[in-house]
This record gives C-alpha cells, sequence and structure tokens, in this order.
C-alpha cells in the first residue's frame, strides 16, 4: 500500500545546545495519590496515610505520624503484611521519596521479585548486598551455611541518610524477556540512584531474590513494597511504564565527504571518498579521514506504533542534523540537539548528517529516540564510545585524613574561590570557604573529582563524589548584629575580617582561624563516632556585643527534644552539644527560617545527616 509523503508532522522543536537543559519530556509518568490507598491491593492495616512522620536518630523507636494526606507509613503491629499495587509493570522507571526508623528494614521488589534493600545504614563504613541501596541477594536453603546467599551487589559506596530524614531512590528496571514461554534474556536494574549518587548500573538479575512475591519469572507483575520488617514512610512515588515498540533503522548507506562543512552542501557537486552500505549508523568507519569530514547516513526508519517519538544527536567536534519522511527533525546544530516529531507506522525515510568541523576530538555519532512508553534506546552504534575530548576521571580517595584546596562550583552558579575540601577515612566529607568562616557543604561517600582540576589545562575546580548536603550561598558564619532582629550580610564588608589559615592536628585534621569584629575564632571540625555526620567546636576571644553566628538558613527549621532540630524539608539534623548557656533564635527572612544563636566565648553543635 503507498502511503501519503506527509504522514507525519513535527509539532514542538526544543533542543539542548552545548548542556542547556531542556525540560520537555514524553514520558508517561503517573504519580501514585496517597490520599487514599485505592493504588494498592488488600493492604494490611500495618499500611496508613498520613499527613506527616517523624523518627529519632538517636535511638530505636517507632515513627512518631500526624494525621493527613500524602504519605504511606508502615507501622508493624498485629499486622506484618507487605504491599503490592494495584498495577502491573514491565520494563519500568521508578523513584520514591523514603524515611526510615532506625534500625528498621524494608525493600522495593520490581516484580515482586528482585529487591533493593531499604535498611538503616547511616553509620555503615563498607555497605554490602544487604545494606541500604543494596540488590538483595538470592537464596537457597539446600545450601550450606555460609553459602544459602549468593550474588547480590553491594552499592558502590554508602551514602544512606539519618533515620528521621528523607532519603530519595531512582531506580530503572528492565524486565526479564521471554520467546516462546522461554526466558531469553535477564532481567536488570539499569541504573540505580541513591540521594542523587549512581550505586548500581547494568546489574543482571539471574532469578527472584530472598523473600519474594514467587520464586517464577515473568513479563508483567506488581510492584512490591516490603511491610513485614519495620518502620518506614514513603512519599512522591512516581513511576513510568515502558510497555512501547521501538523503532530501528534498516537499509543504510553512508557517503563520506572530505573538508570541513559548517553547512549542508549541495551533494550533487560533491564526489564522495568513501561510499558504502552498513548494518548501524556508526563512526567507525574504516579510512574516514582524520579531521574535517562530512558522513551522510540514508536508509530507512521503521516505526511500528504511532506516536510522539523525541530524537537525540550527540556528536563530538561537529554538527548533526536528522531528518525523517523528507522533513527536517533536527536542523544543523552543534554537538547536541534533541526535537519531537509525531509519526505514524511504516517504513519512512531517513537522513542522518555528521559534520567534524574540529580536529582534536574522537570522531563520534550518537542518535537516541524516547517516547511515551518507550525508554530511550539508541538508533546509532551503543558500542562506540565518546570520550568527550576528556581523560578518565581523576578521584581522590580520602584512605587517610585529606585536604585540597580548590574552586568549588555550587548550585545556581556560585564559586566559592578559596574553598578548603577536608576529607575523612569515614567518608564523612566537608568544604570550608576561607573567605566567610562558614561550612558550604558536607557530603558522605567518595571525596573529590579533580578531573576539572587538572586535566588538561584545568579550571581549579574539583567536585564532590558522594550525597551532598548544600547549605546555599555562603554568607559569614560570624556577624555582630544590633538586636537578633537585625538583618544578617552576605559579605565581610565593615566587619574587618581576616582569614589566618588552618593547623593541623597529629591526625592531620584542621582548625580554621580569623578574625572579624576584632574577635579571634577557633573553628575546629571533626567527624563524629560512626559517621554520623561532623561536630564544629568554635572557640572566641574578645568577642564584642551582640556577636552571634547563623546556624542554619533554609526554607524550615523545627525544634525537637533535647537541643535537636530539623533542618529544610527533613533534610539534617543540627544538635546543640554546649552554648554557654545561650539558647538559638529562630526567625524569618523572606519566607525563609535563619537560626541564630549568641556567642561569646564556645559553642559546640553538630550536624548530623
Amino acid at each position: 500500500m503507498k502511503r501519503k509523503k506527509n504522514n507525519y508532522c513535527i509539532f514542538q522543536t526544543t533542543f539542548l545546545f552545548a548542556g542547556i537543559f531542556i525540560s520537555q519530556l514524553l514520558f508517561a509518568q503517573t504519580k501514585i495519590d496517597l490520599t487514599n490507598m485505592n493504588a494498592f491491593k488488600h493492604a494490611g492495616a500495618n499500611w496508613q496515610i498520613v499527613g506527616n512522620v517523624y523518627a529519632d536518630p538517636g535511638k530505636k523507636s517507632k515513627l512518631t505520624i500526624k494525621e493527613g494526606t500524602g504519605i504511606i507509613a508502615n507501622l508493624p503491629g498485629a499486622a506484618h503484611e507487605n504491599l503490592t499495587t494495584a498495577f502491573e509493570h514491565g520494563d519500568m522507571d521508578v523513584e520514591l521519596d523514603y524515611m526510615m526508623a532506625k534500625s528498621s528494614n524494608s525493600g522495593i521488589y520490581l516484580q515482586g521479585r528482585y529487591e533493593v534493600q531499604l535498611l538503616d545504614s547511616w553509620e555503615v563504613l563498607n555497605p554490602g548486598p544487604g545494606d541500604n541501596g543494596g540488590i538483595y541477594e538470592r537464596w537457597d536453603d539446600t545450601r550450606l551455611n555460609g553459602q544459602k546467599g549468593y550474588e547480590g551487589a553491594a552499592p558502590r559506596q554508602n551514602v544512606s541518610r539519618a533515620p528521621g530524614l528523607w532519603q530519595h531512590l531512582k531506580i530503572s528496571f528492565q524486565a526479564p524477556r521471554f520467546e516462546a514461554g522461554k526466558k531469553i534474556e535477564n532481567a536488570r536494574m539499569l541504573r540505580v540512584e541513591l540521594n542523587g549518587v549512581l550505586i548500581h548500573e547494568n546489574e543482571a538479575l539471574t532469578g527472584p531474590t530472598r523473600s519474594s512475591m514467587a520464586e517464577d519469572e515473568v513479563a508483567s507483575a506488581p510492584l512490591l513494597i516490603q511491610g513485614d520488617h519495620g518502620e518506614v514512610a514513603f512519599r512522591n512515588i512516581v513511576y513510568t511504564k515502558f510497555d512501547q515498540k521501538g523503532p530501528w533503522i534498516s537499509s543504510i548507506k553512508y557517503s563520506v565527504f572530505k573538508g570541513k562543512f559548517e553547512k549542508e552542501p549541495d551533494y550533487k557537486k560533491l564526489i564522495p571518498v568513501i561510499k558504502n552500505n552498513a548494518i548501524v549508523v556508526s563512526s567507525a568507519i574504516a579510512g574516514l579521514p582524520k579531521n574535517q569530514f562530512l558522513v551522510r547516513y540514508t536508509g530507512v526508519v521503521n516505526i511500528q506504533e504511532a506516536g510522539e517519538y523525541l530524537f537525540f544527536i550527540k556528536t563530538e567536534g561537529g554538527s548533526g542534523v536528522l531528518k525523517i519522511n523528507n522533513s527536517t527533525v533536527i536542523p544543523w546544530i552543534e554537538e547536541n540537539g534533541k526535537a519531537s516529531a509525531v509519526l505514524q507506522p511504516g517504513a519512512l525515510p531517513f537522513e542522518f548528517i555528521y559534520s567534524k568541523q574540529v580536529d582534536w576530538p574522537q570522531a563520534f555519532v550518537n542518535l537516541s529516540v524516547s517516547g511515551s512508553g518507550l525508554r530511550q534506546m539508541q538508533l546509532a552504534d551503543a558500542g562506540i564510545i565518546s570520550n568527550g575530548g576528556s581523560a578518565d576521571p581523576i578521584l581522590i580517595n580520602a584512605e587517610e585524613n585529606k585536604i585540597l584546596r580548590s574552586f568549588m562550583d555550587l548550585p545556581g552558579g556560585t564559586r566559592v574561590t578559596h574553598s578548603v575540601n577536608v576529607g575523612s577515612p569515614d567518608n564523612v566529607h566537608y568544604t570550608y570557604d576561607l573567605n566567610k568562616g562558614t561550612i558550604i557543604q558536607v557530603w558522605r561517600g567518595g571525596f573529590l573529582d579533580a578531573t576539572p582540576m587538572w586535566n588538561n589545562r584545568g579550571d581549579g575546580s574539583s567536585r564532590p563524589v558522594g550525597a551532598i548536603q548544600y547549605f546555599g550561598n555562603p554568607v559569614p558564619a560570624i556577624e555582630k548584629l544590633g538586636d537578633d532582629k537585625a538583618v544578617w550580610s552576605k559579605d565581610t564588608l565593615g566587619s574587618g575580617f581576616r582569614p589566618k589559615g588552618y593547623v593541623l592536628d597529629d591526625k592531620g585534621r584542621p582548625s580554621f582561624k580569623y578574625v572579624t569584629n576584632n574577635a579571634f575564632i577557633n573553628d575546629a571540625v571533626r567527624v563524629l563516632e560512626n559517621r554520623q555526620g561532623i561536630q564544629r567546636t568554635i572557640q572566641i576571644t574578645n568577642a564584642p556585643e551582640n556577636l552571634y553566628m547563623l546556624l542554619a538558613e533554609d526554607i524550615e527549621i523545627e525544634a525537637l527534644p533535647d537541643n535537636l532540630y530539623l533542618i529544610g524539608d527533613k533534610a539534617w539534623y543540627l544538635k546543640i552539644q554546649d552554648a554557654g548557656g545561650a539558647m538559638p533564635v529562630i526567625r524569618k527572612n523572606n519566607g525563609r527560617s535563619e537560626m541564630i544563636i549568641p556567642v561569646k566565648s564556645k559553642l559546640v553543635y553538630s550536624i548530623l545527616f
């Protein structure tokens, strides 16, 4: 049957130029309604919809709940039942927030069979498969003791947060593949991120893990949340199911033209230096000119299901163009671009152009597609990997207490030029701003990626490797105020601030020194026992009247018992150990909360995260 030429239309085009993020997504995301239990089947009495939830980080306890909606909490009592969704899934992405009570245990089972462990592993240094974020082991009771558990995968690093804080988990899951009732491909955890850090990638699952809902493997089954162990709460559960059949490219031919092309040429006036057929679109072409050239690929893109598709181009050292059905989807762009198109089923003419204009990068093209119900997939050769013109990452570990001075770039574009990064073998680290006398961030996990600092000429910056808790743009830690209602300054002008560097103790841990408002400050930061966070001891000599310290600033600050404060959206804790009898003041400023405290000679407090 002859098809109409214009059986697709481009209704919206957006681009990604040089790393600028484009927010449009085509995925059909579903957020589970937690105003009721309708998304789940046969929910036991241990599962409740609540409005707020708390857990004590210091002692084993139950979750404290408040009435309302938006959160689902597991509160085992007489009932200890698992929770399964009313929907079933095959390939799926799921992300959610969860909160653990101290020493609690739970898990997320994809298809009710493959568990990503949820556990209070806050104080664990070297995590295993049974720790928070681990892919739990398979189990066989017929094996010898010590060998019953097998396979499984430990998280790459422990980036767990404290009990009572919200943690964020994101999973990309690929269901097992079957043909004529026989499994032909294992299920996979394509990607698992915990608190913003990649902890698993492309992990094969040969079968169900321990305590799964069934021992068989299937193409589709419900999501299961473990409820038979400990107290845990969930919110913001969002999932994306991928059940659309993806397109593919066939009948590929390519022509290579030597020279520098900054726009699409008239091919009738050119003679190709190479011309051949290909199985896939790829930059791995024998005899390809070393530096400047253009490759024109033609063929057919086979669309199996009607729908909106989002196409992505990535190139190195040049430009790309994508045409489908004789219409331009992505015009001549540099390096990166994406655009959407509505396509009908059929074999549509396809054209892809790669023009390499810059000499030094490795030749590289990547073409991929995603859509509603279609996870992003490769249309070009996924085996050809770009090195991005850069070296392998230069990672700095902290097997002992370690210091690296560098620039530090914060979210929002702020660059801290006098930052000192302090790493510990407990995998709890922080960055100190010498220009403001303040801690700008803490993190748990790996120490630093110094690639931007040391690769090639470098830009002087490094990046934390683990799960980071930012404290906002840096402002002076200590100020002289007229009273506790005065506005906190954003800089040190007029304070006589003078940094005096730092000294190291016998374990290589720094104490920072500076002068402000004629007061001499000694600021010693130490990692707490059991990796719970950091403790800060401020000692002041010659303190003037009305000297204050800014302890925290966030959207919300909530006082808890025992001098403990919950900061932000249950993001971290602050605990005051010694304030010399002074009491903190929590105040509002431009819709945000600030906690300040008068300081005289000594202040000791901890950041728990």
